[in-house]
């Protein structure tokens, strides 16, 4: 799905990976005045509310990221799962969201967990945020790589718990945003990413559609759901 105002174009693509229902979502907020606000989730599991929640949290989240900042929209969309619920098992998820206002040269951009946010200035692709799970805190404390990276699927922090201080900003001047789950970075081969924005990069919803349809199956054939939001600042 495209989305266009006068100073911004955004893409959306999503695809269902091999287990169950798609537990992503993705969603473009434009108000009045053409500011612009995005959101990615990535369900944690399959649980019984995980697919139905995934998109009322991404709505929230692009909402209130438009209307007030990413920081409050992924704090509101945690307050509709902080609870665990009668049944004991409410949807959790990891997210990034993204503010770009007309006239403003930085879009802000907020995550939790391991969804993540890229920029493309036409040269180089650089990304803004760094994973919040044990086997990105290892690396950066110096542990063994091979140690490390058995650690990767250790999160923490999520949705569910996020507070002021687990969600975190970064400013992005690149005329190029994309936001994804990990279905695609991680499901990408080296280069993958990079590559295909480097062919896509004057086409969000080319771009977008090209990342989840690029995602990989690993050894055992699991490909998990795969979703991309780009967003082009004219």
């Amino acid at each position: 799905m495209t989305t266009a105002t006068q100073q911004t174009i955004t893409g959306i693509a999503t695809r269902e990976g091999t287990a169950l229902d798609n537990a992503d979502a993705a969603k473009v907020h434009v108000l009045a005045d053409g500011t612009v606000g995005a959101a990615v989730i990535d369900g944690m599991g399959h649980g019984p509310h995980t697919s139905r929640t995934a998109p009322l949290l991404a709505e929230v989240a692009a909402r209130v990221s438009a209307r007030r900042s990413p920081m409050a929209g992924l704090l509101t969309a945690s307050e509709l799962i902080a609870d665990r619920g009668a049944d004991g098992q409410e949807a959790d998820a990891v997210a990034v969201a993204a503010r770009v206002r007309p006239g403003n040269d930085i879009a802000v951009v907020t995550w939790t967990g391991d969804a993540r946010a890229y920029g493309w200035n036409g040269e180089r692709l650089e990304l803004y945020t760094d994973d919040h799970t044990v086997g990105a805190q290892l690396r950066a404390n110096g542990v063994a790589l091979d140690i490390a990276r058995e650690h990767d699927d250790w999160l923490r922090t999520t949705l569910a718990q996020a507070t002021v201080g687990t969600v975190y900003i970064a400013g992005i001047k690149d005329p190029l945003i994309i936001l994804t789950s990990d279905g695609i970075h991680d499901q990408l081969p080296t280069g993958g990413l990079e590559a295909l924005v480097r062919e896509h990069a004057d086409n969000p919803q080319a771009l977008a559609t090209a990342l989840v349809n690029a995602a990989q199956p690993d050894a055992a054939g699991y490909r998990d759901d795969a979703t991309a939001i780009v967003i082009h600042r004219a």
